[in-house]
């Protein structure tokens, strides 16, 4: 069993905020399996890498022996997450709500164990709650409240629309915490105000509010938004190994020490020795091998990332690329960029009929592949190296 402070050392890790830690660390210090919550509402059927952020966290608290509660929130689903939102946003159909959630717990489970998880559904007491039931939870809270809230705030001022129903998320939201008997909730940090909103209302139901803790959010291939498939810059959890560990190796030197915290289960200590390692002058694309290996053996079993390393090195010709390549972004519309706009842009070439002429002559690759056509068009969202001639090398992220 892990002593209290190895206990908050693990779950300081990559949190960004603990609210209220002196509470935690009172409820660990009980000595009594603690009730963990997190919820996530089943708007697509994939989850990707930056979900299971909040997931790995999940995993942390039971290896320290707590119970953890999935949610899934079927219900708020239907009413829509306004986070973020500079509109009011759709909801769900009840049959949309359904068909994501049935592939989640196959996902999580790559993750979690399923001896010591709980997956719940909000529809389980929303469903049963009455009219005046609703009414009496909404009289908990206030509007003044609610316009805390950064992005009502935003649209309120702005005379943007804010539907009623959208105030009742935080609410619904909040209320799951009290239905559960939280003793802690997890969520990412753009859910903090809707964590606050449970704690006040376990509170007004008599319960002890409950310790949240906030994770950031995972940046995407390009290393500057959120991970999003909206984006086209996040890496599946059911993508086949060799595209999974493809994209890993796409990741920045940089970016993969907050992928190896965020990410990775080895230890910080182990993690720590990697960084001296790379200072002392080993190579870092051999320290992102294992965390690419690490990450496919997750989801597709022991010995698969090994396979999908060896398939890498094979599609790229051990040797033939450099350690270090620049990293560009370049720009591009919904359609994409023409590869010869795009090597010109990424300052492969001297010129469009230059780029034009060295794909004429086979010279251009994109991953290794051969690029035949002067006129393909390289869609936005795209991350890969780019080559020309023998040379010329650019990780390059489109759009």
């Amino acid at each position: 069993m892990a002593s209290v402070s190895e206990a908050l050392e693990l779950i300081r890790r990559g949190a960004e905020e603990i609210l209220l830690e002196s509470d935690l660390e009172k409820r660990i210090e009980e000595g009594r399996p603690l009730r963990i919550k997190a919820g996530f509402d089943p708007t697509a059927p994939d989850l990707h890498l930056g979900h299971t952020v909040l997931i790995n966290k999940l995993r942390q608290f039971q290896e320290l022996g707590h119970e953890v509660m999935f949610l899934i929130g079927d219900f708020t689903a239907m009413i829509g997450d306004p986070t973020g939102k500079s509109a009011t946003r759709p909801p769900l159909t009840r049959d949309d709500v359904l068909e994501n959630a049935k592939t989640y717990e196959h996902q999580i489970f790559k993750i979690l164990d399923p001896e010591k998880t709980s997956v719940l559904f909000n529809s389980s007491w929303m469903g049963e709650m009455s009219a005046a039931g609703l009414i009496q939870l909404a009289a908990k809270h206030t509007v003044a409240r609610m316009l805390e809230r950064d992005d009502f705030s935003k649209r309120y001022k702005g005379g943007q629309a804010i539907a009623i129903h959208e105030f009742l998320y935080p609410l619904v939201q909040g209320y799951d915490s009290v239905a559960m008997k939280a003793d802690v909730e997890l969520g990412g940090t753009d859910q903090k105000f809707n964590l606050l909103v449970g704690r006040q209302l376990q509170e007004a139901y008599g319960q002890k509010p409950q310790t949240i803790l906030t994770m950031p959010i995972l940046e995407g291939l390009d290393g500057v938004n959120k991970m999003s498939k909206s984006l086209n810059n996040y890496i599946g959890i059911n993508e086949p190994p060799d595209e999974q560990f493809g994209k890993l190796m796409s990741v920045s030197d940089e970016l993969m020490w907050r992928y190896f915290e965020l990410l990775s289960f080895r230890s910080m200590g182990e993690i720590d020795g990697f960084r001296r390692e790379i200072e002392e002058g080993r190579n870092p694309r051999d320290i992102k091998f294992l965390l690419g290996e690490e990450l496919v053996d997750r989801f597709h079993g022991v010995g698969e990332g090994a396979k999908a390393r060896d398939h890498f090195i094979a599609r790229f010709q051990k040797g033939a690329m450099p350690d270090q390549m620049p990293e560009v972004r370049v720009g591009a519309s919904d359609g994409g960029l023409m590869i010869a706009n795009l090597l010109k842009e990424a300052g492969l070439v001297g010129s469009t009929s230059e780029a034009m002429r060295m794909v004429r002559q086979g010279a251009v690759k994109l991953d290794g592949e051969k690029v035949s056509d002067p006129k393909v068009v390289v869609q936005s969202g795209t991350v890969g190296v780019f080559q020309v001639g023998k040379r010329k090398f650019a990780r390059v992220m489109v759009g």
